[in-house]
């Protein structure tokens, strides 16, 4: 995707922060949300993920510039009914503008922000892919089926992001550093 030009997405305003090559388990039962899935699997899209900064998930939510794009990749009913998605996330973008469907679909024109470079973990920050290493398996089945890249600053940092009991605004933060390196110093002195 050509981090200059501008795409027009289906956004999600979510009580969370989405990094790329993380998992995201859904449950939806909005209309819109049901349409903008079916609407996503007819064209093979993808939808927005933004951190909701005021709002509610069940709208109207005001969300912060920079989220990641999902990518369903299975979907089943539960057993409550509902639609349940399981969803990986992929490139970072920045919201240039944004406006509403008549049924409340979130829009966003979005500009791509360009990945992280592939980085190797620096040897200070050797114990946070070690810790991952051990932690992530006990994690549940969201984190079942992730190739591991534990020598890669930024895969490295995006899921102790993830895992760690921070505020939202911290890691929203984190999901805008454009440096791995940057964002594993700032995440050592947290574990």
């Amino acid at each position: 995707m050509n981090s200059s030009q501008a795409n027009s997405i289906a956004l999600f305003p979510l009580n969370m922060v989405l990094f790329p090559s993380g998992a995201l388990p859904l449950r939806i039962f909005e209309t819109r949300y049901v349409d903008m899935v079916r609407r996503c699997m007819r064209e093979s899209q993808s939808f927005g993920v933004a951190l909701i900064r005021e709002g509610n998930e069940v709208g109207p939510a005001e969300t912060f510039d920079v989220g990641t794009l999902a990518k369903i990749v299975d979907f089943h009913q539960l057993s409550d009914g509902l639609l349940g998605l399981s969803c990986i996330g992929e490139q970072r973008f920045r919201i240039l503008s944004r406006s509403r469907q008549a049924d409340g679909l979130n829009l966003a024109e979005v500009a791509w922000v360009a990945p992280e470079p592939a980085v190797a973990v620096p040897a200070r920050h050797a114990r946070l892919s070690e810790l991952l290493k051990s932690v992530l398996p006990q994690l549940g089945e969201v984190y079942t089926g992730i190739e591991m890249r534990l020598e890669d600053a930024a895969w490295v940092g995006h899921r102790l992001t993830e895992i760690l009991p921070i505020p939202l605004i911290d890691k929203q933060k984190c999901l805008e550093l454009d440096d791995p390196i940057q964002r594993l110093d700032t995440l050592s002195p947290l574990t």
